[in-house]
């Protein structure tokens, strides 16, 4: 049900984690980067702490930047944006800071904006909300269209600006009952105001925000005594001449279930965990109880109920159109039993939609992710409850779990009561597929753990495959980090999902198969690279990635020649031409194209050489290796029957052909054993006889022994370059196909050995003395390159992090580039190649 994945731990363990009055937090972001706290204490002077804020991406968990955060007080809380690059931190002392990436580095950061309440702790943070939200439809997993399994539901930003635009910023609550909100202006100030939750402030030691649909915010608030009530309030916020205003209304409050049970009254003194289900439902709230040994969970709803009518006027004749009155009142879902002392508590981020039939097609199809909530205790474990029942959905035991300890083994537990501290979670986040857990425990380690979709329970292979192609499309549809999903991808599963991802884009409208087009080709790669069998493949869609980059930037320099715009662009003329003409003579297909249209000035043409040069690499390394692919799959092997990608490479030999009538510069260059050997004619020839083997509009065919013999004679015309294929990708990820946890070192590269990253290909392999590559300038940077260099946090992708280049076209090619990776992985700074 739950599986150790790995653990990260520091080298020297922070001073001041194991101490029970310090909390310990920890935010998981949609693009798969976890940030969490510690304190350290000086040795010299136990007074002087730093408040450190570490930020790792999932991938390479050991590559952790740590920031001396700057916090006077302990770091109360860490909240992500929505796009997942910005994190906001809040402390005892009222201080709440911005951090953003610097030069877009996962691995960098900066305070770039901060407000403040000098002496006021910040007990609950969150980002204002920008009106996207989406549905997830289990009922429709079987559906054809994505926009039936994923719906866009109607939900209004918490501010906008003008024309709809929704207004960023943040909201906080302090411990004196304020609540405080900063907005971001365009121009980057800030606009900030406070107001007093209600007339009558009071201490608030626990707090919650979420957003209803309106646009409105409602704030939970308790002084953390259980005999207390939970209140709740509705907030505002809006502009009024240039100046925030804040309105606030007191809603309906509660009082919870074990202080009105006469056998508990006095049991569970304390209010130590105040959540709402999810951030876009005020209407479910989570509460914990507690004492020193054990808690109780409730799951609280608010509902809308008649109003009984005094006997006096139900007998007088009813008016038309008048409705019973309705009010709002909290009713007790469900509750648990007494249970161990929860130490955390983590709410699943999938936005599963619960309405009846959505949950019975869950429940028949054991359809898990998004239904549970997990609870860690002190005694190391933890537990996931369903969201609504609270019944148990499974159990993880910890480090107690490797002597054996089961359920009902309470000498284990007693022994591990009295041996001192137990080692526990003190901080736990969902991935936002639910299907991974990240907690930091009170030694300061991180510990990744995979959460099984179906919960354990068996299923076919059918049906597994299914659930995960369920939550890799919805990934691809939001745009989220899908590393989670691919912690339960065994290497026997990924032709099967790779096939049927294809399949369902392939049903998708045109206008969607646009919008995702590189996206799935970054999903297949990463699937690829999880197999042996299959990690040729990647190398396929990677370099597919970049063609597909390539093509759309050359054709972007084209221009028709007349002002008056027509009704295609010429880089769409140029497809369609190429598509009708089936012609081996390059020169016979230029005829047809209008050549001014592709008249351009040198310098960009010259500066993207590089670029015009790969292709050409590429289409020899193709056509060379033809008669190669044979039963094992070599790079390369993905291309032979895809004839959209071999017709964009058909294209862009055309536009080069052209291009080289006016700046001979740009030309590719090619070694030939013939001084007379017109290279590109040669390859255009060959390149357009694969092409008729594999075009979308007839079945596809095996080249022929013609076709097959030219190809075996090209490396005696033209010397074949070796491509440099990307890296097998140094992360974690393909390490963790076994049962066995890694461990990990914060600040140490990972060297274990692992299963995935040994390929038997000759490609694949670099000897320590071989030319490092520019990925993404395709350029080469030397054995041992000086330049600093950044690499793609998801497929290794290597480029240098400062540009070479002074033209205009090549600094527009890196701009591109300069947040995302083609992939669109984030990019992290890597240490130089040392030098031997």
């Amino acid at each position: 049900i739950m599986e150790l994945a790995y653990v990260c731990e520091w080298e020297k363990r922070p001073k001041s984690t194991h101490c029970p009055s310090i909390p310990l937090v920890c935010s998981w972001s949609c693009r798969n980067l976890v940030a969490f706290t510690t304190d350290l204490k000086n040795d010299d002077d136990d007074k002087d702490v730093s408040h450190m804020i570490h930020i790792i991406d999932t991938e390479h968990p050991w590559d952790v930047y740590s920031i001396n955060s700057g916090h006077t007080e302990v770091i109360s809380c860490l909240e992500w944006d929505q796009s997942g690059s910005r994190l906001l931190s809040a402390d005892g002392d009222g201080q709440i800071k911005c951090w953003s990436m610097s030069d877009h580095l996962v691995n960098s950061w900066e305070s770039v904006l901060s407000s403040s309440l000098d002496g006021d702790p910040i007990v609950a943070l969150s980002w204002l909300h920008n009106g996207v939200k989406l549905a997830l439809h289990v009922e429709m997993s079987g559906s054809t269209n994505f926009g039936e399994k994923f719906s866009r539901v109607k939900f209004s930003p918490s501010l906008t600006l003008f024309g709809g635009k929704p207004m960023e910023g943040w909201l906080a609550v302090t411990v004196s009952g304020l609540v405080t909100v900063s907005l971001l202006k365009p121009g980057g100030t800030l606009l900030t105001a406070s107001e007093s939750l209600c007339r009558l402030r009071g201490r608030v030691a626990l707090a919650d925000i979420a957003f209803t649909g309106g646009g409105n915010i409602v704030v939970a608030a308790t002084d953390g005594s259980s005999s207390s009530p939970v209140q709740f309030y509705k907030v505002v916020v809006s502009v009024v001449s240039e100046k925030c205003r804040i309105d606030t209304e007191l809603l309906p409050s509660l009082f919870l279930r074990c202080t009105t049970d006469p056998l508990r009254r006095e049991k569970y003194p304390a209010v130590t965990h105040l959540k709402f289900l999810t951030r876009e439902n005020s209407e479910q709230v989570l509460l914990c109880a507690s004492n020193q040994s054990g808690s109780i969970v409730e799951c609280w709803s608010l509902r809308k109920e008649g109003l009984p009518v005094n006997n006096i006027f139900q007998h007088r004749s009813p008016v038309v159109g008048e409705k019973q009155p309705t009010i709002l009142k909290w009713r007790i879902l469900t509750t648990t039993n007494d249970l161990e002392r929860v130490s955390a508590v983590a709410l699943p981020k999938l936005p599963i939609s619960i309405s009846n039939t959505d949950l019975k097609v869950a429940s028949d199809t054991k359809f898990c992710p998004g239904l549970g909530l997990a609870l860690a205790f002190h005694d190391g474990s933890i537990q996931i409850l369903h969201r609504l029942s609270l019944h148990t959905m499974g159990v993880f035991y910890g480090s107690s779990s490797s002597s054996g300890q089961r359920p009902g083994d309470e000498s284990a537990i007693k022994r591990q009561r009295t041996g001192g501290p137990a080692l526990h979670f003190k901080a736990l986040q969902f991935s936002w597929t639910s299907l991974a857990l990240a907690g930091v425990d009170n030694h300061g380690k991180l510990h990744m753990l995979r959460v099984s979709p179906s919960m354990g329970q068996v299923l076919e292979m059918n049906t597994t495959l299914r659930h995960l192609l369920f939550l890799l499309e919805y990934c691809m549809v939001t745009g989220y980090d899908w590393w989670d999903v691919l912690l339960h991808v065994q290497p026997t599963m990924v032709h099967n999902l790779v096939e049927k991802l294809h399949e369902e884009y392939m049903r998708q409208n045109q206008a969607l198969q646009q919008v995702l087009a590189t996206r799935i080709v970054a999903v297949k790669a990463s699937l690829c690279k999880l197999s042996t069998a299959t990690a040729a493949r990647a190398c396929d869609f990677h370099a597919k990635l970049l063609l597909m980059a390539i093509s759309s930037t050359l054709k972007s320099l084209l221009r028709p020649h007349v002002l008056n715009t027509p009704d295609k662009s010429p880089g769409d003329r140029l497809t369609e031409i190429c598509a009708k003409n089936t012609d081996t003579d390059i020169d016979k297909v230029m005829i047809n194209l209008k050549t001014e249209e592709f008249v351009l000035d040198g310098p960009p043409l010259q500066s993207l050489q590089q670029l015009i040069q790969w292709v050409g690499d590429f289409v020899l390394y193709l056509l060379a290796n033809l008669p190669n692919q044979g039963s094992m799959v070599r790079p390369g092997f993905g291309f032979m029957r895809d004839g959209a990608s071999l017709g964009m490479l058909r294209e862009m030999l055309v536009m080069i052909r052209i291009w080289g009538l006016l700046k001979p510069g740009c030309l590719p260059t090619f070694t030939a054993t013939s001084d007379n050997q017109d290279s590109m004619q040669l390859l255009f020839r060959q390149l357009t006889k694969l092409w008729l083997c594999s075009r979308d509009d007839g079945p596809p065919q095996d080249p022929d022994e013609s076709l097959i013999d030219e190809c075996c004679l090209l490396p005696s015309q033209l010397l074949v370059p070796s491509m440099d294929w990307l890296p097998v990708n140094d992360g974690v990820i393909v390490k963790l196909q076994g049962k066995h946890p890694l461990r990990l070192q914060f600040g140490k590269a990972s060297s274990l050995p692992g299963g995935g990253t040994t390929v038997p290909l000759e490609v694949f392999t670099r000897s320590p003395g071989s030319q490092k590559m520019d990925n993404l300038r395709c350029v080469h940077m030397g054995v041992c390159p000086t330049e600093e260099s950044k690499a793609c946090t998801r497929c290794g992708c290597v480029t240098m992090l400062r540009s070479p280049n002074k033209t205009n076209a090549m600094k527009q090619w890196e701009q591109r580039w300069i947040k995302n990776c083609l992939c669109g992985g984030l990019w992290r700074r890597i240490p130089p190649t040392p030098l031997t």
